[in-house]
């Protein structure tokens, strides 16, 4: 494991995880031809990278440290970071010899992250706070008694540009109780945020896999929790879902 500081902060208290774990590594294919020149979290939306828009909420919620996976491009992320997150202590782990996927990211990254709950966040990640802050939302929610994944859900009829199906299936309580069956709706989608225990992190498989593996475990313990986010949320897969963003952005 590669591992490089960008910048320090001391780290203040509080209930919000002060360490994040940011997924940049993936090589955006569903982006092209934009990520021809660039990663995809470096593709701009309403005027600025979608990794910025994931370290302004970071930033608002008061997170202030942030492990940041890197391969495609991954030059071009180390300096995109180093000159814009002065503010948040960054450490890079670095993937350039191999693509880890989410779970092996996690992985390879776990000796970074700490022993305590961490925010997750996907970078090409693209959402607005409603009422509540939605990370802040997540920390009030956490009960480490009986929870090992904490997932920020949005209803399917709200998840904005997205054209699957649905992921996750809940309880009255919030407990999910199972993933979309094949062929069937699921009503609600996950946003690619998330709060969850290192401890998660366990009995993995070698090599790159998905962070679906640890999920389906602790959604057979009844461990995987969800809360709705009350805010907007955009799914930015592909460079016709920029436009479609951007102009619900604009009318406010």
């Amino acid at each position: 494991m590669t591992a490089k500081t960008l910048s320090i902060r001391p780290d203040p208290g509080g209930r919000v995880p002060q360490t994040a774990m940011v997924m940049a590594a993936g090589l955006g294919k569903r982006m092209r031809p934009l990520t021809a020149t660039r990663p995809k979290p470096l593709v701009e939306v309403a005027g600025k990278p979608l990794i910025d828009h994931v370290f302004d909420r970071l930033r608002s919620a008061g997170v202030r440290r942030a492990v940041v996976n890197v391969h495609y491009m991954a030059e071009a992320m180390e300096a995109h970071l180093a000159a814009r997150a002065t503010d948040i202590q960054i450490v890079i782990s670095d993937e350039r010899k191999l693509l880890m996927e989410t779970g092996g990211g996690l992985v390879q990254a776990r000796e970074l992250l700490g022993g305590d709950p961490i925010i997750c966040v996907n970078s090409d990640n693209l959402w607005v706070d409603g009422p509540t802050d939605a990370i802040r939302m997540l920390a009030a929610a956490w009960d480490d008694a009986k929870m090992d994944v904490l997932m920020l859900l949005v209803p399917l009829a709200r998840a904005n540009s997205h054209r699957g199906k649905g992921d996750f299936h809940l309880d009255a309580h919030g407990c999910i109780t199972g993933r979309r069956k094949a062929g069937r709706l699921a009503p609600f989608v996950y946003t690619g945020v998330q709060m969850l225990h290192p401890r998660i992190i366990a009995d993995a498989p070698e090599g790159p896999f998905s962070t679906m593996i640890f999920w389906e475990r602790a959604i057979a313990r009844g461990r995987a929790w969800g809360v709705a986010h009350q805010g907007l949320w955009f799914d930015v897969g592909t460079p016709a879902a920029i436009a479609a963003t951007e102009a619900v952005l604009a009318d406010g």
